[in-house]
């Protein structure tokens, strides 16, 4: 990847231009901004929103956004599904996991690759998120796109990804993710050639970082490991193409120019990146396994206290310790909704069948937790100390129940037989309290 710069914070007020003086001191809105540009404000929150949560950035550009646009027209994109909108299908519920999906073979960009797998909650309520996945070979050269019913969580499993937003170049790898505001315009280009990954639709309040609670100050996603990208623009005066998604319907208006023109700016209403790698993990040191909420990296705060409209948590290498312990995520059921994905590596939960690029989905109060191999293993394995190599896994999880979308329902890539891992869980109880050990 190329070098590209970044500033450094979470949910910080930056300041940055691209040609010297284009960015006015002491004031927002100067009679006449320098370099002929227009000056406007993008709001991310109301504006009476308390100042710790309200989110606005000015920015200074060469056309103002209402010559973004022009007459839309209707589009259909019949793969990329909203909440509350439900698919009709025959798939029962149950626990689901599916294989990788496949690089297409046609050429297509990012946008038209986008196929949802599961809606939750209600984007007219800005409640709730969707699930989808992405697989493309084809730059966005000319198409551009905004998507006014969320911020976009990309998470990448294959091929680095150039964004190209208002606000400034960000460019990702696997085990690194971006953060597309809502309502900014952007476009996405494969550095590789192709390029493959998860997409979190956030409907509801945006993605911060969780409280640490009596952790205190320090570890989990530290705020200096956000990168915000500095500004950048693009000055193409050729025709472009503007697709913009607004209330669960898709649009697209003919530009004569592209929209990607803000030569400085300032605020705190940005894109951002962040390196999974640098999360530092807390644990267990002594006995038993803490919630995988220790494992938040961002979450997206409902109306209810402790409940998460969508939590983001990942689970990377570390060290293993617990004495006298099942080491493994245990057996549960969750009033939480959880769609999982692997990066790379092997979920330290599941011994087969779960693949990088693949994902899985544990729907509200549907039983799930180690497959026989993984249980077998972590009940008789040594309890030396252990460190997991070679792994990042991720969720999606919500207070709302995940629905089913057809195209995830009927895809050749669902593994009919995943309920199946855990069949040879045997009954070991004996009436000794020694239990059934023998194989």
């Amino acid at each position: 990847m190329t070098a590209l710069s970044y500033m450094p914070g979470f949910g910080n007020d930056f300041e940055t231009e691209s040609l010297p003086g284009a960015l006015p001191q002491g004031q927002n809105s100067p009679q006449r901004c320098a370099y002929g540009l227009y000056a406007e404000q993008l709001s991310g929150s109301p504006f009476t929103a308390p100042r710790g949560i309200n989110e606005r950035s000015w920015l200074y550009r060469i056309r103002p956004s209402v010559k973004h646009s022009g007459r839309f027209t209707p589009v259909t994109r019949e793969h990329w599904k909203t909440a509350p909108k439900l698919d009709d299908h025959e798939l029962p519920i149950g626990q689901l996991r599916w294989n990788p999906t496949p690089i297409p073979s046609d050429a297509v960009n990012f946008i038209d690759s986008i196929r949802t797998m599961t809606t939750a909650g209600d984007v007219h309520g800005q409640a709730g998120m969707a699930a989808h996945v992405y697989a493309f070979n084809q730059d966005m050269d000319d198409d551009y796109f905004f998507n006014a019913d969320g911020e976009m969580l990309l998470v990448p499993d294959q091929g680095d990804l150039r964004i190209f937003t208002e606000m400034g170049i960000i460019e990702i790898e696997p085990s690194e993710i971006c953060i597309i505001p809502r309502g900014m315009m952007f476009k996405v280009a494969a550095l590789d050639g192709q390029a493959r990954g998860y997409i979190c639709e956030n409907y509801g309040a945006k993605f911060s970082l969780p409280d640490r609670g009596p952790i205190g100050a320090n570890c989990l996603a530290n705020p200096r490991d956000f990168k915000t990208p500095v500004a950048a623009f693009e000055e193409k005066e050729s025709p472009c193409c503007l697709h913009v998604k607004w209330c669960g319907k898709f649009y697209e208006t003919r530009l004569g120019h592209s929209p990607l023109d803000v030569v400085a700016w300032h605020g705190n209403y940005a894109p951002y990146k962040y390196d999974l790698r640098t999360f530092s993990p807390v644990g267990a040191i002594l006995f038993d396994h803490p919630d995988p909420s220790i494992f938040t990296v961002l979450t997206a705060p409902s109306g209810e206290e402790g409940t998460a409209n969508v939590d983001f948590v990942i689970f990377p290498p570390r060290w293993l310790v617990a004495e006298h312990s099942f080491r493994p995520p245990w057996y549960h059921r969750n009033i939480m909704s959880e769609f999982m994905g692997l990066i790379y590596g092997q979920y330290d939960a599941k011994e087969e069948g779960f693949t990088p690029g693949g994902m899985s989905l544990h729907n509200m109060m549907l039983a799930h937790g180690p497959d026989t191999m993984g249980f077998n293993k972590a009940s008789t394995v040594e309890l030396k100390p252990q460190r997991l190599e070679n792994t990042m896994a991720f969720m999606f999880e919500t207070r709302f129940p995940q629905h089913l979308t057809r195209f995830a329902a009927e895809l050749d890539t669902l593994q009919q037989n995943y309920a199946d891992c855990w069949s040879g869980l045997k009954k070991r109880f004996n009436g000794t309290p020694e239990g059934d050990w023998s194989e």
